[in-house]
């Protein structure tokens, strides 16, 4: 009897084991690591272009965003001469002052000719190696000398002044929109010539086209000796664009509804401050004790950083967690060159049976907490990098939706990278 009871308690017990094995494999818990990574290319430059030829008596008209913080600068070539060009001082010229307040006006006495110590002078309009005259491009002598102002070269010939072959206006357009104007007034005075095919760039604190007391580059030889202005112009566009810092941000893992964000509803305060000024704090706060929220935290931290900051070009956020069957993760983080957009997403953490691992950076978007009107980005005046606090935009009382405001941002696959590593426990 005794030895039957031994027996049935037995399988009783390799039965429960097995039982809880099976449900254990039927419903594995898992430990999740997740990385997101700012893969933007790094970019030293806002924006750039071309200008065309400018003959006697005629202008030429280009447009551009900017903000507070950044410079223009531009080179056409003095074409009456062997090396000579139009610039403003190596650092450009500032498009908003402190308080702001943008650039407007005539600011030709901004403008300056240089030398770019490539090609010996001869006298201005009748050189047999300018320009006009010369056989091909590159044909007089070499100066083997560094870019400075013409009036520190003493080389002995007479010269117009600036204003007399040139005048530049910067007109304000409304937001972050600029138009420069170059007019050619040389047709007014004794000394006529055109002015050949040039560049701009918009830029930050650089000196994105030469630098005062320096060689110049072969790119710069080329605009100021024959006009030039493709290879300096191809490689100012290349290097300009969009790029954004990523903010600290939120994640929480969750069984019920999405505790961060709700599409078609208003942002929450937390969420808000997030979307505008990149601060998570709030919601520590906000989601203890959130009905269906297994886990959550705030990531502030770059990998390998001592203290809290935003992720530029090639650095990381990374944070752990253990979830189990049904679970879901949801995290946001601000774009940082903008007014209140976000990038989130939801993931399910198991997907038929075991945990996710791998690229769900294709499940993320690109959110407008629409709480505050967006503005032209990487240019606007209330946007993190360039307000005077937090919260100072125009605000706009929305419902938090996919980003749809008429500006063009680059695909949320091109700015971040986002994995997920697991292990079953």
């Amino acid at each position: 009897m005794k030895k039957t009871v031994y027996l049935s308690m037995a399988v009783f017990f390799t039965v429960l084991l097995l039982s809880c094995k099976e449900d254990e494999e039927m419903n594995p818990t898992g430990s999740f690591t997740v990385t997101i990574q700012n893969i933007s290319e790094g970019k030293a430059y806002f924006d750039a272009g071309m200008t065309d030829v400018i003959l006697p008596g005629s202008n030429y008209s280009f447009s551009f965003h900017a903000g507070k913080g950044h410079y223009l600068s531009f080179a056409t070539m003095f074409v009456q001469s062997n090396d000579l060009f139009y610039a403003p001082e190596d650092t450009g010229i500032e498009l908003y002052n402190a308080a702001g307040e943008p650039l407007t006006g005539d600011v030709t006495g901004m403008v300056h000719l240089w030398d770019a110590g490539t090609e010996v002078n001869q006298e201005p309009g009748f050189g047999s190696d300018q320009a006009p005259r010369q056989s091909g491009p590159d044909t007089g002598m070499n100066e083997n000398g560094n870019v400075i102002l013409l009036v520190d070269v003493n080389d002995g010939f007479s010269y117009p002044s600036d204003q007399e072959i040139l005048s530049l206006v910067i007109e304000h357009d409304g937001g972050t929109m600029f138009t420069v104007t170059i007019n050619n007034v040389s047709d007014a005075g004794s000394f006529q010539t055109p002015l050949a095919p040039g560049t701009w760039v918009v830029h930050g604190e650089a000196q994105p086209l030469f630098s005062s007391g320096a060689v110049a580059s072969g790119d710069l030889e080329d605009l100021a000796e024959d006009g030039i202005n493709g290879p300096i112009s191809d490689g100012l566009i290349q290097n300009s664009g969009f790029v954004t810092p990523f903010a600290p941000g939120v994640w929480a893992v969750y069984t019920m509804s999405n505790p961060i964000y709700s599409v078609g509803q208003s942002s929450s305060v937390d969420l808000e401050s997030l979307a505008e000024d990149g601060d998570p704090s709030g919601f520590p706060g906000s989601l203890n004790g959130v009905s269906g929220v297994e886990s959550f935290d705030i990531f502030t931290t770059p990998m390998g950083g001592a203290s809290p900051a935003p992720i530029f070009p090639g650095e990381q956020y990374t944070f752990e967690f253990d979830a189990q069957p049904g679970d879901k993760l949801v995290f946001a983080t601000m774009l940082v060159q903008s007014n209140d957009l976000f990038i989130g997403g939801v993931i399910d953490l198991f997907q038929n049976g075991p945990p996710v691992s791998g690229d769900i950076t294709s499940q993320l978007h690109l959110y407008d907490a629409m709480t505050e009107v967006n503005e032209y980005p990487g240019a606007g005046i209330n946007q993190a990098p360039r307000q005077s606090g937090p919260d100072t935009g125009t605000s706009e009382n929305g419902m938090v939706n996919l980003v749809n405001d008429g500006f063009d941002y680059p695909a949320v696959t091109d700015m971040l990278r986002v994995s997920v590593t697991s292990r079953q426990n």
